[in-house]
């Protein structure tokens, strides 16, 4: 029996009795190399095998393309609101679609700076643009406000009263006049005042004939000096109304200011509307039977202060705004 000799190579790519070409000393150093590489990953615990290894380097090529927490992005997520015929916004031709393709997927949504499309008929859409909701209601606050003044050419409302007073006799055969009602009316003819007021003085003539005063009406009034209080509180930078309103003042022993002041008797603008003389001082049933075709200080009780002050407050109205108008322009 004859011996036979095996020589075992440990190269698998080499067969034996044949020298390696360069090539293929390249390729196998290469491939140590890269076994090497791969043990030592092995051994740090960060691969497992060769199929987790091809993944996460799939996964890490795409992360360093897209950013880490990126999302397959489609080309615009718009949420649009659905509602009834009645409340929907795109009917008046307002689009309140919001755009949330701008920024991260994971931040949340800010109604602060969310994108309008405005769109008005027949015309082209504006660009989009942030709107604050803040400044949005102050606007709209604002417009009504307008709207408000619009109604009433000459300004605040709320700074326009008409005040009348009635009065008793004190003294030798009530020659003195006495405080002894007090009304006041809003722009809109709303009452915010009326008393009865005991005067200071003793009443020797009630004038029931005009004032509408009895002797009951001042047995619980109260007193002159608390009602003034009252009232000049209400007056103060207000612009008074009243029909020979001087005669009220010094019921009140007040001076209201001459620029906050009008008195129906001394417009010009409401005796020719009335057809009086121009300087004519009509009396305030006059005017109010003439423009307004409507009869007060009726009957036989006596003058109401509350109606008389409506009926003045409604005659300066008439004249309002050119009177405002002509009062600017003098002064």
């Amino acid at each position: 029996m004859s011996d036979t000799m095996i020589h075992v190579s440990p190269s698998v790519d080499t067969p034996q009795g044949i020298i390696p070409t360069k090539k293929q000393k390249s390729n196998r150093r290469k491939k140590k190399q890269f076994l090497k590489k791969m043990k030592y990953l092995k051994g740090k615990g960060c691969l497992k095998d060769n199929s987790h290894q091809r993944r996460n380097h799939e996964h890490n090529k795409a992360s360093k393309q897209n950013g880490p927490f990126t999302r397959p992005a489609s080309s615009s997520m718009t949420t649009k609101r659905q509602s009834s015929p009645q409340s929907n916004p795109s009917s008046s031709g307002v689009d309140t679609s919001i755009d949330h393709s701008s920024g991260p997927s994971t931040s949340s949504f800010n109604p602060l700076s969310a994108t309008f499309t405005v769109t008005n008929e027949n015309s082209h859409t504006k660009p989009n643009q942030p709107v604050n909701t803040k400044t949005t209601a102050t606007l709209s606050c604002a417009s009504k406000s307008s709207a408000h003044k619009l109604s009433t050419p000459a300004g605040n409302p709320t700074k326009y009263l008409a005040i009348d007073c009635e009065m008793v006799g004190a003294g030798p055969k009530g020659s003195i006049s006495q405080l002894a009602r007090c009304s006041i009316v809003s722009y809109d003819g709303d009452v915010i005042y009326d008393k009865f007021i005991k005067p200071s003085m003793y009443v020797t003539d009630f004038r029931t004939r005009w004032s509408g005063i009895r002797p009951r009406d001042l047995f619980k009034a109260i007193p002159f000096a608390q009602a003034r209080k009252e009232i000049l509180r209400l007056l103060m930078g207000k612009i008074v109304i009243g029909h020979a309103v001087h005669n009220d003042f010094k019921a009140l022993s007040y001076t209201h200011p001459a620029a906050l002041t009008r008195d129906t008797s001394k417009i010009p603008l409401l005796n020719l509307k009335a057809g009086f003389g121009e300087k004519e001082c009509a009396s305030l049933k006059r005017l109010t039977k003439a423009i307004f075709n409507r009869d007060i200080q009726t009957g036989r009780k006596g003058h109401s202060s509350v109606e008389d002050a409506k009926a003045t407050m409604e005659l300066y109205k008439v004249v309002e705004e050119e009177w405002e108008r002509t009062l600017a322009s003098t002064s």
